[in-house]
C-alpha cells in the first residue's frame, strides 16, 4: 500500500441529538480508489466534507501527508488540492457552464477572462462536453449536469504553488441517473484518474451496486457512526459479515434497522 494521504483519527460528529461520527478512524492512501458505503444517514457524506476541510469534526484529529490540519481548508493553504463533486451537482442555475466550471477563478484570481475560458474548455473536453460552454444547467440532462460538476472540480489555478487536485471526493455522482448515463459516469471517474491523469486518488460515497463494483478497490462501510467493516470490492460476494450480506441484497431482514 501506498502512503497515507489522509489520516482521519478518533473523529466524531453530532448535529443536534444525532451523532453522525463515533470516533471513526480512516485512511486514504495515495493512488487508491476507495469507495464509502452504508444505509443512507450513516455519515458517508459528512465524512467527504470533513476530509474537504468544509466541515469541522467535533473531536478527532486530521492528517494531511502526516501534518496535522487545523481548522477549515480555508484557514490554510491546500497542500495536496481536494476537489469535491457534490451529491447534486450544485451548478448555479443563473450561470452558463463556462460559468460554473471557471467560477472560483473568476472570483478569486487575477487570470485572464480568455485564459479562463481556455481552460474551462479544455476541462470540459476532458469530460466529454465539448462546445457546451454557453449552455444554462436547465438546458442539460441529469448526467451532463453530473460532468459539469466534474470539470469544476478538476479546475486548478494555474497560479497556484498546487497544480490539479491530486484527491477528488465525489458524493453520491450516479445518484438519480439511468443505467447508461451512470456507465458514463463510472468510466469517466477511472478515465479522469488512470488515463488523464487528473488526480491520483479518490474517495466515493455511493449506495449503486454498479457504481460500487465499477468505480472502487477498497470499501469501507460505516453504519451507526462507526466503521463497521472495510475489505476490497471482490470480498463483498465473499463475505459472511452480517452487514455486508443484508446491505448487498437488499434485505428488509438483518441487524441493519429498516426506518419504517
Amino acid at each position: 500500500m501506498n502512503e497515507p494521504l489522509i489520516e482521519l483519527k478518533g473523529i466524531s460528529k453530532s448535529f443536534g441529538r444525532n451523532k453522525v461520527l463515533d470516533n471513526v478512524d480512516l485512511t486514504i492512501y495515495r493512488g487508491e480508489a476507495l469507495g464509502v458505503i452504508g444505509p443512507s444517514g450513516t455519515g458517508k457524506s459528512t465524512i467527504l466534507r470533513i476530509i474537504a476541510g468544509l466541515l469541522p469534526p467535533d473531536t478527532g484529529e486530521i492528517y494531511v501527508q502526516g501534518k496535522r490540519r487545523n481548522g477549515l481548508i480555508e484557514d490554510h493553504a491546500d497542500p495536496i488540492g481536494i476537489g469535491m463533486v457534490f451529491q447534486q451537482a450544485a451548478l448555479f442555475d443563473s450561470l452558463t457552464v463556462e460559468e460554473n466550471v471557471g467560477f472560483l477563478l473568476y472570483q478569486n484570481s487575477k487570470i485572464p477572462r480568455s485564459r479562463i475560458r481556455e481552460m474551462v474548455n479544455q476541462n470540459l473536453e476532458m469530460v466529454g462536453l465539448p462546445g457546451t460552454g454557453n449552455l444554462y444547467p436547465s438546458e442539460l440532462s441529469g448526467g451532463m449536469r453530473k460532468r459539469v460538476s466534474f470539470a469544476r472540480a478538476i479546475m486548478s489555478n494555474p497560479d497556484s504553488a498546487i497544480q490539479g487536485q491530486e484527491l477528488l471526493l465525489y458524493d453520491e455522482p450516479t445518484a438519480g441517473l439511468d443505467p447508461i448515463a451512470s456507465t458514463v459516469i463510472e468510466d469517466l471517474i477511472r478515465h479522469l484518474q488512470q488515463s488523464q491523469g487528473v488526480c491520483s486518488t479518490y474517495a466515493i460515497v455511493t449506495h449503486q451496486d454498479s457504481t460500487i463494483r465499477r468505480t472502487a478497490d477498497r470499501l469501507i462501510f460505516l453504519y451507526q457512526g462507526r466503521v463497521q467493516w472495510q475489505g476490497t470490492v471482490s470480498e463483498i460476494d465473499s463475505t459472511d459479515h452480517p452487514l455486508i450480506r443484508q446491505f448487498m441484497s437488499g434485505s428488509v431482514q438483518g441487524p441493519i434497522q429498516v426506518a419504517g
